[in-house]
């Protein structure tokens, strides 16, 4: 009789449909925090083992640098004892292009700079006695090659590039007192030279200025 009286009555009824409605609204509150933990235990985790990738990576560029930094670059000729007077005349280098003497008293701009044209080398020694790397090319390196180093040297301050029709190599690189052929811009010996002689230890005048200087 009661079940018959709690089914006729229309309170209980609201009552009874009022606590299935809490029941499930429960039911789904619980779904939604297991599914916010499992998705938050997800991000967590991404980012840890993320966190742990990058580190990886800057711990074996570090690694790397320190390699390039502290290892001879193969093929590397060397000059020592070169003078540093400010002149105003041309200057006969021993080596072509130059990597150290007696310079112009104005330095080349050397701040990611790409000339086109043939620069006053006497400017350009001025460049590598404040820790600049030139990049040289003649008549017989490719575009490609060309193209490539040209887009490295526009991303590297304390860097220039520029033709030398009557070097003898088709791609070469200098720093004060340093030079080296190599065999096209994908030579693992670009990136070497880069890291170890922009602003290098065999930089007589570290810190200087690379631009304020002559601009093509």
């Amino acid at each position: 009789m009661a079940s018959a009286k709690n089914q006729n009555n229309p309170a209980a009824a609201r009552r009874a449909k009022l606590e299935e409605a809490r029941r499930k609204e429960r039911a789904r509150e619980r779904r939604v925090r297991i599914i916010t933990i499992g998705a938050s235990v997800a991000v967590v985790a991404a980012l840890v083992a993320g966190g742990g990738y990058l580190m990886v990576q800057a711990n074996d560029k570090e690694k790397k640098e320190e390699q390039a930094r502290t290892s001879p670059v193969t093929g590397e000729r060397s000059w020592d004892k070169l003078t540093q007077e400010h002149v105003a005349n041309k200057v006969d280098y021993p080596m072509n292009p130059p990597v150290g003497g007696d310079h112009n008293q104005v330095w080349m701009n050397c701040n990611a700079d790409v000339y086109t044209e043939e620069i006053p080398k006497e400017n350009a020694v001025h460049s590598l006695e404040h820790g600049a790397v030139w990049v040289t090319y003649n008549d017989k390196a490719s575009d490609a090659d060309i193209e490539a180093l040209t887009k490295k040297v526009k991303a590297t301050p304390y860097s220039l590039m520029s033709p030398v029709k009557d070097q003898k190599d088709p791609l070469m690189l200098s720093a004060w007192g340093k030079q080296v052929t190599v065999k096209s811009a994908s030579d693992d010996r670009v990136d070497q030279f880069f890291t170890k002689y922009v602003q290098g230890p065999q930089t007589p005048e570290p810190g200087a200025a690379c631009t304020g200087g002559l601009d093509g």
